[in-house]
């Protein structure tokens, strides 16, 4: 994991709309952009009114704000290394009316640093995260360092942001995290330390091709510190049918009409 923040110079930035645009983001016209990953992620996530909420890579801020605009009244801090998207999230939380916090830090840093940026162990209810998860020896490394950094993982990475995670949540609080489907073993091992009732949902691109039935190609995982539930493992989402339609359901989530089930847990 790249460990300081990027240095690309600056960039044009497009305005998007998600959640059927009553979100609206500014982010760069190239580089990491937000898009389904990031709306999935909110919607699989358990937070109620009043929750302390981190959202870990946050980019500009969408999963976080995503859920903000879902759920009202929750107390939310987005962390990203990256400086200038720290900035554009912080923009994007007032430009929405949110209100909410941007941190510029490392998830890989120390208790120290988050502490001196006010995130204390045990301080969190809700932690939402989706890390770096493309494998450096399946995936061209991009030129530009702003997008190394937001895709590709190392062999430490999922473990590192669980630990983070793990310090941060108190007792009985909840982690969700979005990963590629074929880590699914690296993400149960990382959630085995020190977290139990672990959920697990499959997202598809589409369900299948004539016959063929398609691998996922992501999965939503939730878990809560300190429990010791059994897994639970939800049907899986759809993204799109056999004919590369968009399927209604799936629709209905990323427009922010509903929550995926892994949200009520």
């Amino acid at each position: 994991m790249n460990c300081v923040p990027t240095s690309d110079p600056p960039v044009d930035l497009t305005d998007d709309g998600f959640l059927g645009g009553r979100l609206r983001l500014k982010q760069p016209v190239s580089g990491h952009r937000a898009g389904h990953d990031a709306i999935l992620l909110s919607a699989a996530t358990p937070a109620r009114p009043g929750d302390r909420v981190v959202e870990f890579g946050a980019g500009v801020g969408a999963a976080g704000l995503a859920l903000a605009r879902r759920v009202p009244d929750i107390e939310l801090a987005m962390v990203e290394i990256d400086p200038g998207l720290a900035g554009l999230a912080a923009a994007n939380a007032a430009a929405n009316g949110i209100a909410a916090r941007a941190v510029a830090l490392d998830v890989g840093a120390g208790a120290r640093a988050f502490a001196a940026a006010g995130l204390r162990p045990d301080c969190a209810d809700i932690v939402l995260m989706n890390p770096p998860f493309n494998h450096p020896s399946r995936q061209n490394a991009s030129p530009q360092a702003a997008r190394r950094t937001a895709h590709v993982a190392s062999e430490t990475t999922l473990a590192t942001w669980v630990h983070a995670a793990r310090r941060i949540l108190r007792p009985g609080g909840k982690l969700t995290l979005i990963w590629r489907a074929d880590g699914l073993a690296e993400v149960l091992a990382a959630l085995g330390r020190g977290f139990g009732g672990v959920a697990i949902q499959p997202v598809h691109g589409k369900a299948s091709r004539g016959k063929a039935t398609l691998p996922a190609i992501r999965i939503l995982a939730g878990a809560t510190k300190g429990a010791r539930a059994p897994l639970r493992l939800f049907e899986s989402l759809r993204l799109n049918d056999a004919a590369g339609q968009p399927d209604p359901a799936a629709q209905a989530i990323l427009a922010g009409d509903a929550p995926l089930p892994m949200g009520h847990l």
